[in-house]
């Protein structure tokens, strides 16, 4: 079993289109020091997820999900799930 960490980001009133390229950019980073497995928005335009590997804690990965650009504008509402997947 390997402990993955969901982040469900849901778009809060007021969400700011100009945000979506330093989000972008942030994951970008992610991808690059190996700590992000996927991501992708949902097709209604509410919000969408991406899934953290190689975090040592649910307390990091809300750190990390803390420093998205979404999550800083408060352009959207962040939620981290611990994932326990096979």
């Amino acid at each position: 079993m390997k402990t993955r960490y969901l982040v469900m980001a849901i778009r809060a009133p007021g969400f700011r289109e100009d945000v979506i390229a330093p989000h972008h950019a942030f994951l970008d980073g992610l991808r690059e020091a190996g700590l992000l497995e996927m991501t992708g928005g949902f097709s209604d335009r509410t919000g969408g997820a991406y899934l953290l590997t190689g975090v040592p804690s649910l307390e990091e990965a809300r750190a990390i999900a803390a420093r998205d650009p979404l999550a800083i504008t408060g352009s959207s509402i962040l939620t981290v799930h611990e994932w326990n997947t096979r």
